[in-house]
């Protein structure tokens, strides 16, 4: 119980800064591998050092395996990861809803979330996807961007959980996520077993406007990576370390 509330108040002890260079740098992490990563891995490691060990270790872990791996390995390890995975897709509101049509509402909600907080997202985005969303909470809205990953912790650990069994180099860039949230409860805790223990809903129906990412046959990612901009990590006045 005192290991929960130190946690917990190391957590609440992070700044917004901290905050908006942690999930603005997993934001850039986690999504597809691409020129524009390698152009900004020494930005993502150097705006790292301004957050605590618990978050910045594994982002400069996950940049480590970035600068030694070629980048064709690199996409294609990402697809085996994230395409073809049910338990570690990016999608938060699958693990809940899986292809039913309450995904389809819950969809609604995290853009309806976004454009109230002036934050647009094209058709071809999914809303719930974890770039997306860590890129709302780092620059758009912290307090919903949070509340988002909150309602969803449940598939964000078995994300964790899932890439973390599999050894993946990505598992460090999730696990510095759930870093910056409080401890699980005793319902939270439970949610994750019966989530893990019974995967996502496999109901399939149409849920247009929104594409659905598809595990068999198909990939994940509609169509192609979700464009997402540069994050702009804010300026220290100590400079990097």
């Amino acid at each position: 119980m005192r290991g929960a509330a130190t946690r917990s108040r190391q957590q609440a002890a992070l700044s917004a800064e901290q905050l908006t260079i942690a999930w603005q740098a997993a934001s850039l992490l986690l999504d597809y591998p691409s020129e524009e990563l390698l152009d900004h891995v020494a930005l993502v490691r150097s705006a790292s050092r301004e957050l605590p060990d618990r978050l910045g270790d594994p982002l400069r872990g996950f940049a480590d395996h970035v600068e030694r791996t070629p980048l064709a390995d690199l996409q294609a390890e990402y697809v085996e990861t994230f395409d073809t995975r049910r338990r570690c897709n990016l999608f938060l509101t699958y693990f809940a809803h899986g292809d039913t049509r309450k995904r389809g509402m819950a969809l609604l909600r995290f853009k309806q979330a976004y454009l109230a907080a002036g934050f647009e997202v094209t058709d071809e985005e999914l809303p719930d996807h974890l770039c997306v969303v860590l890129e709302f909470a780092a620059t758009g809205d912290q307090s919903t961007g949070r509340q988002l990953m909150l309602d969803h912790r449940a598939g964000l650990e078995l994300l964790r959980m899932s890439l973390r069994d599999l050894r993946s180099p990505w598992a460090g860039v999730v696990e510095s996520v759930t870093a910056t949230l409080p401890p699980l409860r005793g319902d939270e805790v439970e949610a994750v077993r019966r989530l893990a223990a019974e995967g996502p809903p496999e109901e399939e129906v149409g849920l247009t406007p929104y594409a659905t990412p598809g595990f068999d046959p198909g990939p994940a990612v509609p169509g192609s990576p979700i464009p997402l901009p540069m994050p702009s990590f804010p300026a220290h006045p100590r400079g990097a370390r």
